[in-house]
């Protein structure tokens, strides 16, 4: 297949130069809106909801998130209901990100789809690749997790606070470690 602009390549999943001044672009505006979020008083929740609504291609209609709060491009997050992160929460959505209904997010989390290639020349000329996030329904995410590109959570999961998700966890389990491994049913 034959792609018109970096942002096509991006979002199918292929090499990208993160250089691209209309990606450039894109990300300095969002950083704007976020930088607005994050100055708005706590107490501010219907303005800070709004903006997240501005950001992000899908919300609930019930959802929360502490500020301070950091994203890439915010077209490429959908939230389900009762949705909720803590402080400190950074989501590098250069690929789509999903999380389902009941999820609870601790602070100083990341969701990071980009990643870099292993070949130097790639890497130096700006190159990048970005897999899409998926996130369950009633999921738990401890403090300091980080979650890697193209990876799926299931329903009813718990990862347990400092891991580092690798790969895709099942539903129904708790999971932590680095890297994060099932520990048990739950």
């Amino acid at each position: 297949m034959i792609y018109d602009n970096e942002k096509e390549k991006m979002l199918a999943g292929k090499l990208y130069n993160a250089n691209d001044e209309n990606l450039i672009i894109e990300r300095q505006a969002v950083k704007d809106l976020c930088f607005q979020h994050n100055q708005l008083l706590p107490s501010k929740i219907t303005e800070r909801k709004n903006l997240i609504k501005k950001l992000f291609h899908k919300t609930g209609e019930n959802f929360h998130i502490e500020q301070p709060f950091y994203c890439d491009y915010g077209y490429n997050i959908e939230v389900g209901e009762n949705f909720y992160t803590n402080m400190n929460v950074v989501i590098l959505d250069c690929a789509k990100v999903t999380f389902g209904d009941n999820v609870l997010i601790a602070p100083n989390c990341g969701f990071y789809t980009a990643g870099h290639p292993f070949d130097i020349e790639q890497r130096n000329n700006a190159l990048e690749y970005a897999y899409p996030i998926s996130i369950g329904n009633n999921v738990w995410i401890g403090a300091g997790c980080t979650i890697l590109p193209g990876v799926n959570i299931g329903d009813n999961t718990v990862i347990g606070a400092g891991s580092v998700v690798t790969k895709d966890i099942p539903s129904n389990v708790l999971a932590f470690g680095n890297p994060c491994r099932v520990i048990r049913s739950i």
